[in-house]
């Protein structure tokens, strides 16, 4: 009997240590779970308290004087450059564009990248040159502030910055994307009067509108010397990961506003990456592989009044970033006509091109016109 019972009595702890290990394990998994929630509900809270907000419209800061006087009759070269925030070199890919990076190079090949893209601009030498992916202070970048980085290689230039990109910290992927502090940058050796910061249609509801872009054009109002009227210049990066709903609307008031400066009788340009292509280019160039990303088109005659749209067919103004272009067979690679210039009939244009740099430091070739302001 005594042996029975001390049997008995084992098998009553064995079962008693396991129910404890299974109300201990039971207790850690709800544990765990109460931190993910918290830890989601603070880095809910954190980018709502953080969220960039800015007004429909508000005045960009104009650094510097240009030191050129514009006169009707002069000719003026104007370019448009989507840098990749001097890190979607040659030698990138990345994840949102079929690709696997996040970081899509260290801080040397940012500099390396930057340091060739203002080498390139001097080369070119534009009287406006119109900046797209610039950074100030983000992880992406190394916290390289591009714009500052720029003012001081163009120390004659008026120059204004805005954001479209501004979180305090992105949680995703794996590793996160992090902070990022980014914008659009507009460069004049001409005087410029006043630059206003104008908020586009977001398309992204609560709570992914928080880490996302908040896309937005630049206006530059250059005076024209002897005139009651004034030359224009709009800088734009319109929507690219949205259904599309996001690039008409853009889309739609971008055309509004044009207008309504052309009522003036004031001379316009809007240049810049649009992430679409204009109906009057022939798609068959650079067809398009429906499992990588795929750009928007814009039906120009939706646009009311005289504009020239340009875009050169001749050179793809972008390239893919599912992959790396070095090294890579450049035949069969992916190719966009998405940056140009929307003109106002009151100006001649005298050339456009697509500068042919082999994406060497971004993913963009930069496209350059030649104009004259109409009598």
């Amino acid at each position: 009997m005594a042996g029975s019972g001390k049997h008995y009595r084992t098998g009553e702890n064995n079962a008693t240590k396991k129910k404890g290990i299974l109300r201990r394990l039971i207790r850690l998994v709800f544990s765990l779970i109460l931190i993910v929630i918290i830890a989601f509900g603070a880095l809910i809270g954190f980018l709502s308290v953080t969220e960039y907000k800015p007004a429909d419209r508000e005045p960009s800061t104009v650094l510097a004087k240009g030191s050129k006087a514009l006169s009707v009759g002069d000719e003026i070269s104007i370019m448009s450059w989507n840098i990749g925030y001097a890190a979607l070199g040659d030698n990138a890919d990345f994840f949102m564009d079929g690709g696997s990076s996040v970081y899509t190079a260290d801080k040397e090949r940012v500099s390396y990248n930057l340091a060739g893209i203002i080498n390139q601009i001097k080369d070119i030498d534009p009287e406006i040159l119109l900046v797209q992916e610039v950074d100030r202070d983000s992880a992406r970048s190394y916290h390289i502030d591009e714009f500052q980085t720029l003012q001081s290689e163009f120390p004659e230039s008026c120059s204004s910055f805005a954001n479209n990109f501004k979180v305090a910290f992105i949680p995703y992927p794996i590793p996160p994307i992090g902070k990022v502090d980014s914008g659009i940058a507009s460069f004049s050796k001409y005087s410029v009067e006043a630059a206003d910061r104008i908020q586009l249609p977001i398309p992204f509801s609560w709570p992914i509108r928080m880490s996302n872009l908040k896309r937005c054009l630049l206006v530059s109002h250059i005076p024209i010397e002897g005139s009651d009227k004034e030359l224009v210049v709009f800088n734009l990066h319109l929507e690219a990961y949205d259904d599309g709903t996001g690039k008409a609307a853009q889309t739609k008031m971008l055309a509004e506003l044009l207008k309504a400066e052309t009522d003036k009788g004031n001379y316009v340009i809007a240049g810049g990456d649009f992430n679409q292509i204009f109906s009057s280019v022939d798609r068959a160039k650079y067809p398009i592989n429906e499992e990588l990303w795929q750009p928007g088109e814009i039906d120009i005659s939706a646009i009311e009044g005289n504009w020239q749209f340009l875009m050169d067919e001749a050179v793809p103004s972008c390239r893919s970033l599912d992959r790396a272009y070095s090294g890579a067979d450049h035949d069969s690679f992916q190719y966009y006509l998405i940056d140009g210039f929307i003109v106002s009939g009151n100006i001649e244009i005298k050339s456009f091109e697509t500068k042919d740099l082999g994406f060497i430091c971004s993913d963009h070739n930069p496209v350059v016109a030649k104009i004259i302001l109409k009598e």
